[in-house]
């Protein structure tokens, strides 16, 4: 599955997509990794991922962040999102952080859905704010 493809699929916004395959990979596979990935994948290839990386909280301390988290289509409801989210649960557990964060959108209900089963806090109140490249 190609890189754009997975961005597009998880927001539907494939316009917002700007990172390349080469720095895609060079983040996370280069000389100074920023993150890393859970793949679930078979013969046909990948089923599934969870990338994550390390953020620090002023207020909450090293807490795992989980930047993407996809099931394709044709494994929903299988149980492989439940195996690729506890296993990333376990590595926030294993490196002792002190909690795990991440975000979904609001119209996203099958991932609420989701995320309720676990007792997630879902907050609001938060606003998200960000400058693209050309803003720097």
């Amino acid at each position: 599955m190609d890189i754009q493809l997975r961005f597009a699929f998880m927001k539907k916004t494939p316009e917002e997509v700007t990172v390349t395959l080469a720095e895609f990979e060079d983040a996370g596979f280069g000389t100074q990794p920023v993150w890393k990935a859970f793949v679930a994948e078979d013969v046909t290839g990948i089923l599934g991922f969870a990338l994550y990386y390390t953020r620090y909280s002023t207020w909450k301390g090293c807490r795992l962040y989980l930047e993407d988290f996809i099931v394709t289509e044709s494994q929903r409801g299988k149980g492989l999102g439940k195996i690729l989210f506890e296993r990333v649960m376990k590595e926030a557990r294993d490196k002792n952080y002190n909690g795990m964060t991440w975000q979904v959108l609001d119209w996203n209900e099958p991932a609420i859905n989701f995320y309720t089963k676990y007792n997630a806090q879902i907050e609001t109140g938060w606003l998200n704010a960000s400058f693209n490249k050309d803003q720097l």
